[in-house]
């Protein structure tokens, strides 16, 4: 009888316009909880002259901060590097920050867990800032060698900053208190020949603590790596075929919610890596060039509450960034004139 009621019940809220969320039945044949629900709704517009969001964390004042990519739909912009704070309210923007002594293209950022400090990776400059979040100073907080693309970063339990590094293959690590960055792991399977050419993008630790779970754009895969006494052992793949893997984020049932830039989607997997959801889509640009759902969703994060999933979009032509090849989005990524932060209804809070 209840088969029949869910049969009846799903045509019913199609014609009256309600997305249901996709629930999923456990291995057992039993039915699933929903992991999320409806389309990628607006949350936030950047100002007039912003490029690409990228990164994207929410505070310890559950506010949500946005790093900027430096790149808009003719190219690369000049100056410093952008931070965008904005209310988790309604979205309001309450402060742009220049973040001094930086390039224009930042990407990763996170609150530390334990000192608070806020930190920022410059890309362009190849290193990790300690940034003022409301002044915009700034001062080194991590380096790297050899010639990196500095790219996503978490935290393990102790307080030790992990750094993904996308052209050189590796994960770097350094203490709380930051200084030089140690290959803490470097493997073929956290570099890339696909596309887009980023190979360790987005980085996250399971809540155990025992699996570091590292997206590879290029390869559309995630690679797991097991971790035992803090030490790393060899990577794998995890599961594949996820189209441009990007920022990722763990919930507390160790569900990874990956960014998938290139078809345009949040893709949630359970930590077997079994396909629990496909959430959000790009539904075409406004009048005035402003992205409706997600274009080149980029970062990731869940709102202080867990009610939402903010998501940054980059809505990137990657031939400005230097690669030679386009991609089904680049036509309306030379369209965008506003750049957006979605967001998307979770079912599940803290």
């Amino acid at each position: 009888m209840k088969k029949n009621v869910a049969i009846l019940a799903a045509p019913l809220l199609f014609s009256l316009g309600i997305a249901a969320g996709p629930v999923f039945a456990d291995d057992q044949g039993n039915s699933g909880q929903t992991i999320g629900h409806g389309p990628a709704l607006p949350f936030a517009t950047l100002p007039n002259g912003a490029t690409g969001p990228e990164g994207l964390t929410v505070g310890p004042d559950g506010n949500v901060y946005v790093t900027t990519f430096g790149f808009n739909a003719t190219g690369a912009a000049t100056g410093n590097g952008q931070l965008y704070v904005f209310d988790d309210d309604d979205g309001h923007l309450l402060r742009q920050v220049n973040i001094q002594g930086s390039s224009v293209h930042l990407l990763g950022l996170a609150f530390h867990p334990m000192t608070r400090a806020l930190l920022v990776i410059d890309f362009g400059a190849g290193k990790v800032l300690t940034v003022d979040p409301f002044s915009g100073a700034s001062s080194d907080f991590m380096t790297v060698t050899g010639s990196p693309g500095l790219n996503a970063l978490t935290f393990d339990k102790d307080g030790n900053v992990y750094v993904s590094d996308s052209f050189q293959g590796i994960i770097w690590k350094t203490g709380a208190g930051g200084g030089a960055g140690t290959a803490w792991v470097s493997d073929p399977l956290l570099t890339t020949k696909g596309f887009p050419p980023f190979g360790a993008n987005g980085i996250e630790f399971n809540n155990a603590g025992n699996a570091l779970l590292v997206a590879n754009t290029g390869d559309d895969t995630i690679i797991q790596i097991p971790v035992s006494g803090g030490n790393p052992g060899t990577p794998a793949v995890l599961v594949q075929a996820i189209n441009g893997a990007d920022g990722i984020v763990i919930d507390k049932q160790d569900n990874i919610w990956v960014c998938a830039n290139q078809s345009d989607q949040v893709v949630v997997i359970n930590s077997a890596g079994k396909l629990l959801a496909k959430l959000g889509r790009f539904e075409g640009l406004s009048g005035n060039g402003t992205p409706k759902g997600l274009l080149f969703p980029a970062s990731p994060a869940f709102s202080k509450d867990g009610k939402f999933l903010y998501v940054s979009n980059l809505a990137l032509d990657v031939r400005l960034a230097g690669v030679p090849s386009q991609s089904p989005d680049t036509a309306w990524t030379d369209q965008v004139k506003h750049y957006t932060v979605s967001k998307i209804r979770t079912d599940f809070s803290d």
